[in-house]
């Protein structure tokens, strides 16, 4: 028997990171949520960290519901990934990269997807309902 965790498991994580020096080299980061709010319209999706103040994880959560939130790494990994020191979110500019990088972040997403249902055709007009005068 195999005593390994799953793939699934350690994959995200250890892969992701392969990426970070080209986000570095890109310019494709955002760093702070003051900065993340003034950015909004530019963001693919945002990463908060695991030892984030519950407080802050709710402001963010609640500033960008309309943005996938992830919650992975701590803001010592930040640190080391993106010379980000003390920072505990971040966001990555719409950008192929990010979107390989969400591809990858994509299970420790802990906010929900908010979609609105598409309206249907409406019924037609029943022939009794036309009236001519």
């Amino acid at each position: 028997m195999n005593d390994e965790a799953p793939a699934e498991n350690l994959m995200p994580a250890k892969n992701v990171a392969r990426l970070f020096p080209f986000v570095l080299k890109t310019r494709s980061l955002i760093v702070g949520r003051d900065s993340l709010r003034a950015n909004k319209g530019k963001l693919h999706f945002v990463l908060i960290t695991e030892d984030i103040a519950e407080a802050s994880r709710e402001e963010v959560l609640r500033d960008f519901t309309h943005y996938p939130v992830v919650q992975h790494f701590t803001s010592a990994d930040l640190e080391k990934f993106f010379n980000a020191k003390g920072a505990k979110a971040v966001g990555f500019l719409k950008s192929g990269l990010a979107q390989s990088i969400y591809a990858e972040l994509k299970s420790f997403r802990i906010n929900q997807h908010l979609h609105s249902p598409k309206p249907s055709a409406p019924p037609p007009i029943p022939p009794s309902a036309h009236t001519v005068s």
